[in-house]
């Protein structure tokens, strides 16, 4: 049965616009419709976001709470059907869709929490004596109306990571979903606004791309929070004027397996930090440095694990391992692999490409200028090479553009140590993925990999400006 969706402008449920049809990534047939809102409404859901802003701003504590608090209920007593949604319109396997419905609700839970601990610090100023019998008192305060721009591969909880710290903060926000999956970002809308907050507090607006740039170059907006590419991201920035921005653009995350990791422990999370969601992951697990001695064993046991995983529908539950968002990215994974082949790297499993769906492929004897290792393959495709010294795979892992998350197996201090001083990331992850994340943990990277960061209470005080109080003792 085919969902029809209307968007969600300032408090109303509009069915007006230019149709846009959306289709399931696993067959291609029809599964749901929304409608692309015009400028006309684009500028009423602003005016209505402005009129609210004070309202937002001075909203008690325990008010915003309470919305954030209803929301999170209203996804959890939703969530198979949010899951659902998410496997139809993005191809994503049924156990990872539920996995991250639960995620949403989690991220809204903690902005209830977060809500109710808003920063502040007491700063004594009698340090020099032109300071003495004076004090100080430093808040944060609501930046204003949010712009946001979230992508096709978690469409409900990215949503949710730039929707829930808003409200937390005070501010209004704007979100434009990804053209290919809006359909569970306009269910959350449902599960908004029966949370009671005013009118124009939230807008959920699919629109064209010309459209959506409103949303970066006008200066109402106080804040820009965008996710998705590199190459979009900064362009965006560089026309963003005065307004604060916020970019978590990806990369090709690595993992190392020192000479003392656990492959008991290894194997099995390397395999689903390369494959879940076939790669289409910011912190996708994609290139492995494996100590010499662990070499012949883990690319064994690897290759032999991610060929047995299982492919099918993504609404049924034993689904594994699914397409791409569409044909036109298999088909560039596919050249970019077969690029590598051509430049001498060694294909151990998969390559191979049947419509939007490539195979769980392995790669070794790369090269860090190969575009597998150099970009961001957001695919089923992993590098695997060893390494003699620790210092060789932390200097592969800084050689290129990126620095998102990086993980180590090993269970020597000294070596996480090292890690955490020398890798160039925003996060390290130590006996995991560089695919993990939890909600509430500040997330965001370096280099081309974007600024600011994400995680329910570091977005929030993204979306707030520091202002100071100095009064006599």
């Amino acid at each position: 049965m085919t969902m029809i969706l209307p968007y969600y402008a300032a408090g109303l449920f509009m069915e007006e616009g230019r149709p846009l049809p959306v289709h399931s990534p696993h067959d291609g047939r029809m599964v749901g419709q929304t409608w692309q809102a015009s400028p006309e409404v684009l500028e009423h859901c602003i005016q209505a976001a402005l009129q609210v802003r004070d309202l937002l701003a001075s909203a008690p504590l325990h008010t915003r709470s309470l919305w954030l608090a209803r929301i999170a209920e209203g996804l959890k007593a939703r969530r198979e059907e949010i899951a659902s949604t998410i496997a139809l319109e993005s191809g994503k396997p049924l156990r990872y869709a539920l996995g991250e419905a639960d995620r949403s609700a989690q991220t809204f839970r903690v902005a209830a929490e977060e809500a109710l601990r808003q920063p502040g610090e007491y700063l004594p100023l009698d340090w020099t004596p032109a300071g003495e019998g004076r004090e100080a008192w430093v808040r944060w305060f609501p930046a204003g109306l949010i712009a946001g721009i979230s992508p096709f591969n978690f469409p409900v909880n990215l949503v949710s990571h730039k929707i829930a710290p808003a409200l937390a903060a005070g501010c209004p926000i704007l979100l434009k979903p990804s053209s290919s999956t809006p359909l569970s970002a306009l269910l959350l809308a449902s599960i908004i606004h029966d949370a009671g907050l005013p009118a124009g507090a939230v807008s959920i607006l699919p629109l064209r791309r010309e459209d959506g740039d409103l949303m970066v170059t006008d200066p109402r907006f106080a804040l820009l929070s965008f996710t998705g590419s590199p190459e979009v991201g900064w362009a965006m920035k560089a026309r963003a004027g005065k307004k604060k921005v916020v970019l978590e653009l990806g990369g090709n995350a690595g993992v190392i397996l020192a000479k003392s990791a656990d492959l008991s422990l290894a194997l099995p999370r390397c395999l689903s930090g390369a494959f879940a969601y076939s790669g289409q992951v910011c912190i996708h697990t994609q290139r492995i440095f494996v100590h010499r001695s662990l070499f012949p064993e883990f690319t064994s046991r690897f290759c032999a694990a991610a060929s047995a995983l299982k492919t099918g529908d993504p609404l049924d539950p034993a689904t594994e391992f699914a397409g791409l968002i569409d044909e036109a990215n298999a088909l560039r994974v596919e050249a970019w692999v077969q690029e590598a082949l051509q430049e001498g790297a060694r294909l151990l499993c998969g390559g191979g490409r049947q419509g939007s769906q490539v195979e769980p492929t392995v790669l070794t004897q790369t090269d860090d200028r190969m575009k597998v290792c150099a970009l961001e393959v957001f695919g089923p495709v992993v590098t695997v090479e060893p390494f003699d010294e620790m210092t060789e795979a932390v200097a592969r892992i800084n050689s290129g553009r990126y620095g998102l998350q990086a993980g180590l197996f090993t269970d020597s201090a000294t070596e996480m140590n090292l890690a955490f001083r020398q890798l160039e990331v925003g996060g390290v992850i130590i006996n995991d993925v560089p695919t993990f994340r939890v909600d509430h943990m500040p997330y965001g990277g370096v280099k081309d990999s974007g600024q600011g960061r994400e995680g329910v209470r570091d977005a929030m005080i993204e979306m707030m400006e520091k202002r100071v109080l100095v009064k006599p003792v």
